[in-house]
């Protein structure tokens, strides 16, 4: 079955779901129970330019020892009471010796275990799924989920693939490098160059006007850190509070003029209209309801479900157009029950594609601009962009969003939160 048939089928839920009325599965999802799985506190560094930016000298470890501090700092959670640690990170060399090290580091006590886990961009949301099927199943009571990634001090290197995977007609294509991927998409279901700076100017002028209105804001935790100045090799103590990624003023116009980035292969990805690379963390503290209560926790959002499909590796981007049906299909949900979707911008293409694909209101999507805006920081962005949806959530006093991305080798990844600050 192709691509396209298999999208066809598995979409159909979502648009065939249209109704007036609050759903079967919107009304169990608002429920609360004394087992519910809950965020009660969520925040996240500042992201900024790989190489370029404030945190380019702030390597992973020192990364998670920020966000580990902001959070427990936020919360006044008893650093006793946590029980595990799960990061996700995709570039880090020994992500386990950094995760350990961090949270001992940050003031946890030895009794806080940690892990890592990795599923490329969508490891930040695996994070969030593995602390909350541990929680559920008894083996720890309080988590903290973690996505962190310093892509300064870890390049984007792709490890060599044996012959058995480069003889494999599927498998090679997982070394076929991002943009490639970008093109396909592109190329396989007409996506114009005019659309992706369409959309790539929105999403930076969506995040300029969230950053100078003051909406993310309470996103972040700034953090104070040593940059060593280019021009002159000095290290210096600054302090980062905010997102350097942001164009202010893009237009299409100006997106227009950028070169191809691939012009040999398509031409339509370019540097105006793709995901910058980027550094940072954020985290989310998670427990069950009862545990909350309990501690005295505040409960800011519930954590729903969240689920994973595999397609074609040449077409990775178009990943949330299977997963977010999925997950619809699988809470009993309708997209009209949705208030917001964050859907990671990897590259323009995949963003039309995928918003087009699904019949999404731009009303809803990507509010405070995206990653070719802000930047993917591969390991953060999973858990980055639920940080940014219960902020904004909480802001517009809605309830329930979903999360997705798409995944290096051709996954993709969703979730579903709802909010309990509106």
């Amino acid at each position: 079955m192709s691509a396209q048939q298999r999208l066809q089928n598995i979409s159909g839920h979502i648009h065939s779901s249209a109704t007036t009325t609050q759903s079967p599965g919107l009304k169990k999802i608002l429920e609360k129970n004394p087992d519910d799985i809950v965020i009660t506190c969520a925040t996240r560094t500042p992201l900024t330019k790989a190489r370029k930016g404030g945190l380019k000298d702030t390597p992973t470890d020192e990364l998670l020892i920020h966000v580990l501090k902001a959070l427990k700092s936020k919360s006044q959670i008893d650093p006793s009471k946590v029980d595990d640690v799960c990061i996700g990170n995709v570039l880090q060399p020994a992500p386990g010796f950094a995760a350990r090290s961090a949270v001992l580091a940050a003031g946890f006590p030895v009794s806080t275990a940690a892990n890592v886990v990795s599923r490329f961009c969508s490891s930040g949301l695996l994070s969030i799924q593995t602390v909350a099927g541990s929680i559920t199943t008894g083996a720890i009571e309080v988590g903290i989920a973690i996505g962190c990634e310093s892509m300064s001090t870890n390049p984007d290197k792709p490890p060599p693939m044996s012959d058995m995977v480069m003889s494999h007609p599927v498998a090679k294509d997982n070394v076929m490098p991002m943009g490639w991927t970008s093109e396909n998409v592109a190329h396989d279901f007409h996506v114009s160059r005019e659309a992706q700076d369409k959309y790539a100017a929105m999403s930076h002028n969506r995040a300029e006007r969230a950053q100078r209105e003051g909406w993310s804001a309470d996103e972040i935790s700034p953090l104070t850190t040593k940059w060593v100045d280019p021009k002159t090799n000095q290290s210096q103590t600054i302090t980062v509070d905010k997102d350097d990624g942001i164009r202010p003023g893009t237009t299409y116009e100006g997106l227009a003029k950028i070169r191809s980035a691939f012009p040999q292969w398509g031409g339509t990805t370019t540097g105006g209209n793709a995901s910058q690379l980027t550094d940072g963390a954020a985290a989310v503290l998670m427990m069950k309801r009862s545990t909350a209560e309990k501690l005295g926790q505040p409960v800011i959002a519930k954590y729903v479900k969240s689920t994973v499909v595999g397609l074609e590796p040449r077409i990775m981007g178009i990943g949330p157009s299977f997963a977010i049906p999925k997950i619809l299909e699988l809470t009993g949900l309708t997209k009209q029950d949705i208030d917001l979707f964050e859907i990671n911008e990897a590259f323009a293409s995949m963003y039309v594609y995928c918003v087009e694909k699904l019949g999404l209101d731009l009303e809803k999507v990507n509010v405070r601009g995206g990653a070719i805006a802000i930047g993917h920081p591969l390991g953060c962005t999973g858990t980055r962009q639920v940080v940014t949806a219960l902020s904004e959530l909480k802001r517009r006093k809605a309830k329930v969003a979903v999360t997705s991305m798409c995944v290096g080798s051709g996954m993709g990844m969703a979730g579903v939160f709802v909010s309990e600050e509106s």
